[in-house]
């Protein structure tokens, strides 16, 4: 039995700790955060525990492997089998609204896994199928907290590491509010940003690899609707005219009692608008929905909520396979992730369970 420390309580820490207790090591996971869940943490949303986070598309579905498109931007491989003015019109405006000054450097191999998933979703060219877990994310993450307690885990939420402790090339635990906890394996899955500063003395070529991983942040902007939007789940925006990429209406998903509209603002924390007040972002995003749907009034506003993350999605360039550290470091005992390592899957909550319990799985083979 070894002594395993899981840094971050999101999906994929979650999943680490509960494979590696079930494992028979003795698991102790630290977060940062006021509860478990991470990305995929709930809140109360006025009384609604809610989640926080053609041709093409024929080829794509049927395409098993990425490597041709890893070196290639998502522009130039739309513009290749679409035409100029399909990416203009329909491609263009959402790669600006999400990536703003990255917009034309992203991998092609990453946005072929998103029409790959979305496309393969579909019992046919009309018809769409999607499927969630009921009661949201909450659910999972309460199974597995409470998977991991039962089988004698530790979870300390409010507790973020201050420094993972090695010496002479072995870790040797974790350091939380200046008290060092002794461990045997240390598995850290919060984003790649606050590796280095969490890690001086790993080696700087590697720490430096992780630093060079820039990520850009997202607004989340809910809202509670005395009525419909749209009849869909997912409603892309491509109008130059309107300032969100689109809106998802997770009401048409599963049954809520009223409408609930989720607004994504996906920028770099540099970016101006990361600086509005949620008063500002709240009444871009409604005026949004309103032009969607101009029958849509402010009577039939009922509540809305603004939150924030600022390292939510991972910048993936042409080539950023190669950039993308190996989970197991120069360090014995050391693994480190976060959503980028699934490359070029984009994240998602099966892909962080999966990273996780091979990570946890691994620590057997390591020691």
């Amino acid at each position: 039995m070894a002594r395993v420390m899981v840094i971050g309580a999101g999906a994929m820490g979650l999943a680490a700790a509960y494979h590696a207790v079930k494992a028979g090591h003795e698991v102790a996971l630290f977060e940062a955060g006021p509860e478990p869940g991470g990305m995929a943490a709930h809140f109360d949303f006025n009384g609604l525990s809610k989640l926080r986070y053609g041709a093409l598309m024929f080829l794509s579905t049927r395409r098993d492997h990425w490597a041709e498109l890893e070196n290639m931007t998502a522009r130039e491989w739309i513009t290749r089998w679409c035409g100029k003015k399909v990416y203009d019109r329909l491609w263009r405006r959402l790669f600006e609204l999400k990536f703003y000054e990255y917009a034309d450097n992203i991998s092609a191999a990453w946005i072929w896994t998103r029409i790959k998933r979305l496309g393969r979703s579909r019992r046919s060219l009309f018809q769409e199928e999607l499927g969630y877990i009921e009661g949201g994310s909450e659910t999972l993450v309460h199974a597995l907290q409470a998977a991991i307690e039962q089988r004698g885990g530790r979870i300390h939420v409010s507790m973020p590491v201050e420094r993972i402790v090695i010496e002479e090339g072995v870790v040797r635990g974790v350091r939380v509010r200046g008290i060092d906890y002794a461990a045997d394996h240390v598995i850290s899955t919060v984003p790649t940003p606050f590796v280095g500063p969490m890690v001086p003395d790993l080696d700087e070529a590697w720490r430096r690899r992780y630093q060079e991983i820039a990520n850009i942040g997202v607004i989340c902007v809910l809202f509670q609707l005395k009525r419909s939007v749209t009849p869909h789940f997912w409603v892309n925006v491509a109008d130059d005219d309107i300032a969100v990429p689109g809106i998802v209406e997770f009401s048409n998903l599963r049954q809520l009692p009223c409408t609930v509209i989720y607004v994504p603002y996906y920028m770099p924390t540099t970016n101006p608008k990361w600086s509005w007040t949620n008063e500002m972002l709240a009444a871009e995003a409604f005026a949004a929905i309103r032009r969607i749907n101009p029958a849509i009034s402010d009577s039939d506003r009922i509540a809305d909520y603004v939150g924030r993350l600022r390292h939510a999605q991972p910048i993936c360039p042409p080539g950023f396979a190669s950039h993308v550290p190996p989970m197991q470091t120069p360090v014995r005992g050391l693994q480190i992730a976060d959503t980028c390592f699934y490359y070029p899957e984009d994240r998602g909550i099966a892909e962080s369970v999966r990273l996780g319990k091979a990570m946890a799985l691994a620590i057997g083979s390591s020691r």
